[in-house]
């Protein structure tokens, strides 16, 4: 998978995540961006965030862009 940086996700994007009880079957989560955690501009694992739903977990796919 693509390394995904800090600057190509937004507010509002549509992404999909694996959170921390799935990294060992790398399950993906799909939501909406709420925050975005991760300061620095990359990172090896992904990008942590947190989705609307509340969910945290590190992004692996960018799926869409909510238009505002």
């Amino acid at each position: 998978m693509p390394n995904i940086k800090r600057g190509e996700i937004k507010i509002g994007d549509q992404v999909r995540i694996v959170l921390k009880k799935d990294q060992r079957t790398n399950k993906l989560t799909k939501g909406v961006v709420k925050e975005i955690l991760t300061k620095s501009a990359t990172h090896p694992h992904g990008i942590k965030v947190r989705l609307e739903s509340g969910q945290v977990g590190r992004v692996k796919e960018l799926t869409g862009r909510n238009w505002v």
